[in-house]
C-alpha cells in the first residue's frame, strides 16, 4: 500500500468516526452539520483511496489540483474492482449536496429521512473497505460503538410524504415558517441527486418554483416525480441492520408540451458545463474507441447534433466548443460492444477526392 493511499485511508476512517460520534450526540446543535461535513469527506477520501490504489489518477491534468468529488464518483462507477452502482452514486451525491447546503447556506433535513441516508451510507462504506482493501468497517470502530440508531429505518416514500406535508402546513397563509419550508425544500432538492446526477446543485430558482406548487396545492408526485422512482431496502436488525437506496419503477410521469398552459412544479435548472464535461478526445479515450474511428461513431449516432442530451454547443466569443454527456458515453461504448467499427469507420469517413464511401453493409448502419 502506497503512502498516498495509506493517509487517504487513515483520513477518511477517522472522519467516519467523527460523522458516527456527532450523529449519536446528546447536543442537537450543530449536529446535522457536523456529521454531514465528515461523512462527505470520509467518501470523498475513500473513493481517492481506492483509485490512487487501483492506479488511477485522482489530478486533473489542466488544474493539477485534485479531482472533484463528483469526478471521483464518476471514475469509480468505470474502474474495475470499484465499479460504485448507479443506486450507491446517488447516495453519495445527496450527502455531498446535503453538506454543500450546509456548508454554503443551510438547509433542514427530516430526521428520519437523515437516518435513512446515513444508514445507508455506513453500509456502502463498509462494502467499499471491504471490496477495494479486503476490510470491514467493524476492524476500525471500538467495540463499545452503539449502533447509528436504536430506531428502525421508515420508508423511504413515507418519509418524503410526511415532510412534504409539513412544508405545505409552513407555506400555510396564517404560519410564518416560510425560511423554514424553503430549508426543508432545499433538502428534498438535493434527494433528487438520487435518479439524476445532474441535480446535486440546489439554486434559489428551483425552491421559489417548489414553493409555488406547494401553493398551488399539487401532490408531492406532481412537485417531485423524480423522488417517486426512488425506495429503499432495508435487512438486518440492531447491529446488523443494513439499508440500501435504489432506483425503483416508480410512479408514471406526464409530460405536457410547452404551450399547454401547464407549468411544472419542479423542473431543474442545470449547469451544461457540469452536464456536458467531455471533449471529442476525452468521449473517446473514456469509451476505449481509437479517437480517429471515434468521430465515425459520433457521426453514426449523430451525437454532434447539438440536442443537449449528448452534446451541447458552448460558443465564446469567436471560439465554438462541442461538449458530451454522460448519455453520449453510454452510445459510443454501445456501439463498440455491438457495432463492427471498421464498417462504421468505411461508412462515414470523409473519403477522398472523387470517390465515395464505402457502403457500410452491417445490419442496422446508416447512411453517411
Amino acid at each position: 500500500m502506497s503512502v498516498n493511499v495509506r493517509e487517504l485511508k487513515r483520513k477518511s476512517l477517522s472522519s467516519l468516526r467523527t460523522a458516527v460520534t456527532a450523529f449519536n450526540s446528546l447536543d442537537n446543535d450543530g449536529r446535522t452539520t457536523a456529521v454531514l461535513l465528515n461523512l462527505q469527506h470520509a467518501f470523498e477520501m475513500l473513493l481517492k483511496a481506492s483509485l490512487d490504489a487501483a492506479k488511477v489518477t485522482v489530478f486533473d491534468k489542466r488544474s493539477e489540483k485534485s479531482i472533484s468529488f463528483e469526478a471521483a464518483i464518476r471514475k469509480c462507477q468505470e474502474t474495475p474492482g470499484i465499479k460504485v452502482s448507479d443506486g450507491d452514486a446517488g447516495t453519495m451525491r445527496v450527502i455531498d449536496a446535503w453538506r454543500d447546503a450546509e456548508q454554503h447556506w443551510y438547509a433542514t433535513v427530516d430526521e428520519g429521512l437523515l437516518y435513512l441516508h446515513v444508514r445507508a451510507a455506513i453500509t456502502l462504506y463498509d462494502e467499499l473497505l471491504n471490496k477495494v482493501f479486503g476490510e470491514r468497517l467493524g476492524d476500525h470502530l471500538p467495540t463499545r460503538v452503539l449502533p447509528i440508531s436504536a430506531e428502525p429505518p421508515q420508508d423511504f416514500q413515507l418519509l418524503v410524504d410526511r415532510e412534504y406535508a409539513r412544508i405545505a402546513e409552513l407555506l400555510h397563509p396564517n404560519r410564518r415558517g416560510r425560511a423554514e419550508a424553503h430549508s426543508r425544500i432545499r433538502a428534498l432538492l438535493a434527494m433528487e441527486s438520487h435518479t439524476d446526477p445532474d441535480a446535486a446543485e440546489i439554486r434559489e430558482a428551483d425552491v421559489r418554483r417548489v414553493e409555488r406548487g406547494v401553493r398551488s396545492r399539487k401532490s408531492r408526485t406532481q412537485v417531485f416525480p423524480k423522488l417517486s422512482t426512488v425506495g429503499s431496502n432495508v435487512s438486518g436488525e440492531g447491529l446488523t441492520v443494513e439499508v440500501r437506496l435504489v432506483k425503483t419503477g416508480g410512479l408514471p410521469m406526464t409530460y405536457v408540451s410547452a404551450d399547454s398552459g401547464l407549468e411544472p412544479s419542479a423542473i431543474r435548472t442545470v449547469d451544461l458545463e457540469k452536464k456536458f464535461y467531455m471533449g471529442p478526445y476525452d468521449l473517446a479515450d473514456k469509451s476505449g474507441i481509437d479517437r480517429t474511428r471515434a468521430t465515425a461513431v459520433r457521426r453514426h449516432f449523430n451525437l454532434d447534433s447539438n440536442d443537449d442530451v449528448h452534446s451541447h454547443r458552448f460558443v465564446f466569443g469567436s471560439t465554438s466548443l462541442i461538449r458530451y454527456s454522460d448519455n453520449a458515453l453510454r452510445k459510443m461504448k454501445e456501439a463498440k460492444e455491438s457495432l463492427s467499427l471498421p464498417d462504421l469507420w468505411n461508412a462515414h469517413r470523409t473519403p477522398p477526392k472523387g470517390k465515395k464511401p464505402t457502403p457500410c453493409t452491417q445490419p442496422g448502419c446508416l447512411a453517411p
